[in-house]
């Protein structure tokens, strides 16, 4: 009798230990909640923007005006007979420095 109550207490300490230590453990579990709530937020996040992306490429393919705003803004792109100014700042050095450059390519 005994010996059933020693082996029926160790098996309740290693069940607690397991428990409360290790993999399976309620901290673990815990741990894997919020990495849960992370990844959740971060699909969520990408869903958006997939989603933005999804109405860009629609409008792309059914609006024309959506097209040529978008040449004009990455592409730099002008319709004939219009005038393109470029304005530069000249507290900005980077701006100033390309300046430099792009004259010194023309002048040679």
């Amino acid at each position: 009798m005994r010996w059933l109550l020693i082996i029926l207490v160790l098996l309740f300490v290693g069940l607690q230990i397991r428990l409360w230590v290790g993999e399976g453990s309620l901290a673990h579990r815990a741990e894997l909640g919020r990495q849960i709530e992370l990844q959740a937020e971060k699909n969520r996040q990408l869903k958006q923007r997939n989603d933005l992306i999804a109405e860009e490429v629609e409008s792309l393919k059914n609006n024309l005006d959506s097209i040529e705003e978008k040449a004009r803004n990455d592409l730099g792109m002008i319709k004939q007979g219009e005038f393109f100014y470029l304005v530069i700042d000249k507290d900005d050095n980077v701006l100033s420095s390309q300046s430099e450059v792009n004259s010194e390519a023309d002048s040679q």
